[in-house]
């Protein structure tokens, strides 16, 4: 068994904060989920899995990503249950949720597996050499994590002419000016359609509202910031991501994440050692 954890600051786009193979899986339950983006894949055996109330079985060779705190559990129903896993982490790491296409979870079939098992493999031989090249890793990384892009579903997103002209438009305009003041009504002013209408089609295409997207990437962009500047008090964080309340976005990062920013901060650290 390997399983290796980081233990640099997180000074890298995208870096393991923790990686292992033929890992003897023992049952886990996490009611609040993981704190960052965790991928388990089977290697032999099989393990039944429990997503929101919902349960999967993952077979040999297939495997999970599962979005930050989303409920989940897991435990072998086979003799012996050996995995692979890995932990994602990095000063971008906000720029995932983008490259998943927003997905919460995201399953691999045996054919990505094997793709999988290899570069987790090289990985961890990396590991094993000091000194180690973070960047390298970090280019490692984002490898790993364009696996789980969907990358054929994504091309033909970008076909259609709604989330062209209406939808592509208005995330630019978010992902530019999400520190600034900006509302729905003036998005979607931006492409000349109603708030209303406008969030349909986010809906349509990638499973929230505009307001939840733009949310969504601001509290991404404070857990940047709360990991990278640990020493940055929590209400100027706040207007940096474009919350004029400090307390509304205490509530608003609670909600999505099941934890203070603060909490987030410390747990995220502790994960850490």
């Amino acid at each position: 068994m390997s399983i290796y954890f980081r233990s640099t600051p997180v000074n890298e786009p995208y870096a393991f904060d923790s990686i292992g193979n033929h890992w003897l899986q023992e049952p886990v339950k996490r009611a609040k989920g993981y704190p960052l983006y965790h991928f388990l894949q089977s290697e032999t055996g099989r393990g039944s899995i429990l997503i929101r109330d919902k349960k999967y079985i993952l077979n040999e060779g297939e495997g999970v990503l599962i979005a930050p705190f989303v409920s989940h559990s897991y435990t072998g129903i086979s003799n012996e249950w050996r995995t692979s896993f890995v932990t994602f982490t990095g000063t971008a790491e906000s720029s995932i949720s983008a490259i998943l296409g927003n997905r919460q979870v995201v399953f691999t079939d045996c054919e990505q597996g094997k793709v999988i098992s290899e570069l987790i493999a090289r990985i961890i031989q990396k590991h094993q050499t000091q000194p180690m090249d973070a960047k390298l890793l970090s280019i490692d990384c984002y490898t790993l994590l364009l696996e789980f892009a969907d990358g054929i579903y994504t091309e033909e997103l970008k076909k259609d002419s709604l989330y062209h002209n209406y939808v592509e438009p208005v995330i630019k305009e978010m992902e530019t000016r999400y520190s600034e003041k900006i509302t729905i009504s003036q998005l979607s002013s931006l492409v000349f359609v109603t708030p209303q209408y406008l969030s349909r089609l986010f809906r349509r295409f990638l499973g929230c509202s505009a307001y939840e997207y733009l949310t969504t990437y601001r509290l991404n962009k404070a857990k940047e910031l709360l990991l990278v500047n640990s020493r940055m008090e929590i209400q100027y964080i706040a207007q940096q991501v474009g919350f004029e309340d400090s307390s509304h976005f205490i509530a608003m990062f609670r909600k999505m994440t099941g934890v203070t920013p603060m909490e987030f901060r410390v747990l995220y650290r502790n994960i850490g050692l």
